[in-house]
């Protein structure tokens, strides 16, 4: 009997090494196999980044410049457009439908024949503007937007003729653009000028339409001014455009002195042990 305990004794000594040792087997971890989700999601993270850095680079400084030329270069093209409804006249109006002349205008006979005369000349003379003029700002806001679009990656990875590209484009746009509006002045007053404006200015103001005058019209003044507005963002996108071709040509000159510094580094490491063996032969 006193036998009896100590077998059973040893016995659970043995029992219990034995689990002591499948303990320790289990209390060491297994390797990690990423899951099939896990692997989805890493493979996700770098796809929000890239479209996140999209837009950054889109809303850069330049590209918030670009963004305001487009807008402007919009409302260059709605005055034009304005303008020239605005100074045709009620009788090219009614022609549209916009009213009826006859019953809003107090001419009859041969003054309202004569009035609608002057207005088809004067519209006639003001037509090479919005011909010009309506090109003129979609043809910038259009260019605007595609280096807009352009710009959607980091000034580094973009193409240096990109670059250079808009910059030349904002520098001759700001240029053209004061030019234009200059131009687009001169044309308005010379034609303000003449004899069928100062005719109609009197026609319609007998019937007490004073504002239907041969001064430069609110519409006209807004045209030079937006257009003058994109001359400056088109000046402050040559100076940024720039200093981003400058930023980019120092970053790539200090990657390339890195790369030829890591270069020299991997390269000293590997001639030294060839040099011992030689000499010790």
């Amino acid at each position: 009997m006193s036998q009896q305990p100590r077998s059973n004794r040893g016995h659970r000594e043995r029992n219990g090494d034995h689990r002591q040792h499948y303990d320790d087997r289990s209390s060491s971890s297994p390797p990690y196999y990423p899951r099939e989700d896990d692997s989805h999601h890493v493979r996700e993270v770098p796809r929000v980044e890239h479209s996140d850095s999209k837009c950054t680079n889109i809303c850069s400084r330049r590209g918030i410049v670009l963004i305001c030329a487009v807008l402007t270069n919009g409302l260059v093209l709605i005055c034009v457009v304005a303008a020239q409804m605005v100074t045709s006249g009620m009788s090219s109006a009614a022609s549209m439908g916009g009213f009826n002349i006859n019953s809003n205008i107090n001419f009859q006979g041969t003054e309202l024949q004569k009035l609608r005369d002057l207005d088809m000349q004067y519209s006639q003379m003001r037509a090479p503007s919005i011909y010009g003029g309506i090109p003129f700002s979609l043809t910038f806001g259009v260019l605007s937007l595609l280096f807009v679009v352009s710009g959607n990656k980091p000034p580094h990875l973009m193409s240096r003729k990109l670059l250079v590209g808009a910059l030349i484009f904002q520098a001759v746009g700001a240029v053209v653009y004061v030019v234009a509006v200059g131009l687009y002045l001169h044309f308005v007053i010379k034609v303000n000028s003449t004899d069928v404006c100062k005719q109609r200015e009197i026609l319609y103001s007998r019937s007490g339409y004073t504002w239907m005058n041969c001064d430069v019209s609110g519409a006209d003044a807004a045209v030079a001014l937006f257009g003058l507005i994109t001359a400056i963002l088109y000046i402050a996108g040559t100076v940024l455009t720039f200093q981003t071709i400058r930023h980019v040509k120092r970053y790539l000159q200090e990657r390339k002195r890195r790369e030829a510094e890591r270069k020299q580094n991997r390269s000293n490491p590997q001639r030294a042990p060839l040099r011992a063996e030689t000499t010790s032969v």
